[in-house]
């Protein structure tokens, strides 16, 4: 019986596979026209190539024929220099492709050189770590006041003279068209990119002051595509192991993870694969919830948190955020504007201008406004 058992096994998987032969063969034709796609642009490429440098040494040979009977050398150094004009095709095909080759290969050592000019971060700030306060930021209030960033100081400003006041607590919606800036907002708290005029003030305290580590630490993010770590459950969700079992249990609980992880052979110690492949998306997002839900940050930034999930992950993320973050401020890069119709404040922004900052009923209120006609659009 037991050695039946395998052979019944591997007969059902060889059926199986059988039946779905003539798609794998498919598959296998369209991977390979893939693969040999490259190199026949490589093929194509090399016969431009080689008749081109042909027609080069021919025009060459054909100029040394005609320059020797004019001057009427030696029959000696006419033989001589034909020889030599006859074989300067093969080197001229031979020095262009090392040339291209050569080009190539330096992009790779442009690239580190770029790196190593780059200016590095200022991570220790001009404010002692001592000069801030253990609990910063406690209220949550944000202050942004003629904010101007760039990415490269030869680019122009993605953000320009932006002004707004976020009181703590507030569900702020921060919405535009591609490229108006939201997602730039987003960066500029963390400092990632370059401040070059105005400020940022999160309770009393200029971010541009502190350390980098300090400040990143102290405040919480969940990004469009969520970020989970080669190791477990709980390291993903306590990287530096400050909290105990019922915090992790809590906020699992609060991201409606719980039981879906107490399923998991090892529960908190289960295993996450590299990028949190043996998870859904949804399910990653929710994890990247209750990590900072864990962090207990006053202020938490989604940056299009819902725009690779589905609807009912989404209100879940919703409903959470509304009831776990009821008292914390709440900055919300909106992939569809419905997401921040309930928002205490919204702030648009078109070409990094800040156009229209108000609640989302006064703002609609405004039959030609921009945060209007998204919403028309988004419907």
């Amino acid at each position: 019986m037991y050695v039946c058992e395998p052979f019944a096994a591997n007969a059902r998987a060889l059926f199986v596979i059988r039946r779905h032969e003539a798609r794998f063969k498919q598959r296998m034709l369209e991977l390979t026209d893939t693969n040999n796609i490259a190199y026949l642009f490589l093929s194509a490429a090399n016969r431009w190539l080689e008749v081109r440098t042909d027609y080069l040494g021919a025009f060459i040979v054909l100029t040394a024929a005609v320059a020797s009977i004019a001057e009427g050398p030696t029959s000696g150094l006419m033989g001589l220099g034909l020889l030599y004009a006859l074989t300067i095709t093969n080197y001229l095909n031979w020095v262009v492709r090392n040339l291209a080759d050569l080009e190539v290969q330096m992009g790779a050592v442009k690239k580190v050189n770029s790196f190593l000019n780059m200016e590095s971060e200022n991570y220790e700030g001009t404010m002692e770590l001592s000069q801030v306060p253990k609990d910063w930021p406690q209220e949550g209030e944000i202050k942004i006041d003629n904010l101007c960033v760039r990415y490269e100081n030869n680019l122009k400003p993605v953000l320009k003279h932006v002004k707004a006041y976020i009181k703590p607590g507030q569900k702020v919606g921060i919405c535009g068209r591609t490229g108006s800036g939201k997602s730039s907002l987003s960066l500029a708290f963390f400092r990632m990119v370059d401040i070059f005029d105005g400020k940022i003030v999160i309770d009393g305290i200029d971010i541009s002051k502190l350390p980098l580590h300090t400040l990143r630490s102290r405040l919480s993010i969940i990004l469009q595509d969520p970020v989970l770590f080669s190791g477990s459950i709980r390291f993903n969700l306590d990287p530096e192991c400050k909290c105990t079992d019922d915090t992790l249990w809590e906020a699992l609980e609060i991201a409606q993870l719980k039981n879906m992880v107490k399923s998991l052979p090892g529960g908190l110690d289960a295993v996450v694969t590299e990028g949190g492949e043996n998870f859904s998306v949804g399910q990653r997002q929710l994890f990247c919830l209750a990590r900072a839900f864990v962090r207990r940050s006053s202020i938490l930034i989604m940056d299009e948190a819902t725009a690779s999930i589905d609807m009912a992950t989404e209100n879940i993320l919703q409903k959470v955020v509304m009831t776990a973050f009821a008292e914390r401020t709440v900055v919300i890069i909106a992939h569809r504007v419905s997401q921040i119709l309930d928002a205490d404040l919204v702030l648009v922004l078109s070409d990094g201008d800040l156009v229209e900052c108000d609640s989302a009923a006064q703002l609609l209120l405004k039959k030609d406004g921009l945060f209007t006609t998204l919403v028309k659009t988004n419907k």
